[in-house]
């Protein structure tokens, strides 16, 4: 048995699933999850259960049989798979390299379950009739002085402008679908030369939706998030382009080396 212990957002929750997921298929093991970290916890809420995983919620008695397992460290570890059999695996797993050989098992356990509804299916469609661009813009948390500000790298909007005017310089007739947690910020401060599509109808307890609706667009440029993440290793396009900012954390976080977060084939800005 193999459980993931689930922690943080949406995007979080993902990774530690996807890593344990593969865990569990090396040793043919059952997969479980682990919730109670959410009892003290408010920030978030545990969201996998919108898409197709295939754990149970480990019991207390489950938990009292395995061996208690932490991240070394953020960067990826090339032992993980000497790990062994049942385990409690704490940690945030944030790269491919511990599931990029079962990509079709995790892209089909990470589908939204439930059909598309009016509004989203509208936006789908959008989407799909157009050379649609997702980007992401995270801020409520990344603002100075909150908790997000103290880790993660403010971006700016350069960023963004760099990697429009590079996608731009390679594909024609693109049109935005803006995704943010600050819409009101987005539309105030961000103007763009081409067609756009602020997607800000969703809520906080079904930004799920969010990232089906990221996956289905042509191309991507991320935010540092791990939600955005997602939004863009979804994308079965297989002519996609993804942008992502190349500083993850702040100069201030000394202990965390981002260097497997990004994908070989994404570009870094």
């Amino acid at each position: 048995m193999i459980i993931a212990q689930l922690i943080g957002g949406l995007g979080n929750q993902m990774f530690q699933y996807a890593m344990a997921r593969h865990l569990a298929k090396i040793n043919n093991t059952t997969l479980k999850i682990d919730l109670t970290p959410f009892e003290d916890y408010k920030l978030h809420k545990y969201s996998l259960h919108h898409l197709g995983i295939v754990a149970d919620i480990a019991s207390k008695e489950d938990l009292e049989k395995v061996t208690f397992i932490k991240e070394k460290h953020f960067h990826y570890d090339v032992s993980y798979k000497e790990i062994g059999n049942n385990v409690l695996l704490k940690g945030y797993w944030q790269t491919e390299k511990y599931f990029n050989e079962i990509p079709d098992i995790i892209r089909h356990e990470f589908a939204v379950k439930t059909p598309l509804g009016n509004k989203n299916l509208e936006v789908a469609n959008l989407i799909k009739a157009s050379n649609s661009v997702c980007l992401h813009i995270r801020r409520c948390d990344y603002v100075p002085n909150t908790y997000g500000d103290q880790i993660f790298d403010s971006l700016t909007l350069d960023y963004y402008f760099k990697a429009i005017e590079l996608l731009a310089h390679e594909k024609q007739d693109l049109k935005f679908f803006i995704f943010s947690d600050d819409p009101g910020w987005v539309k105030d401060n961000v103007k763009l030369d081409h067609s756009v599509v602020y997607v800000d109808h969703n809520t906080a307890e079904s930004n799920y939706e969010d990232l089906r609706l990221m996956s289905l667009c042509n191309h991507n440029i991320i935010a540092n998030s791990s939600f955005s993440w997602w939004g863009a290793w979804l994308n079965k396009n297989r002519d996609k382009k993804v942008y992502a900012p190349k500083n993850w954390f702040n100069s201030n976080v000394r202990n965390l080396d981002p260097k497997d977060i990004i994908p070989e084939s994404w570009y870094k800005i």
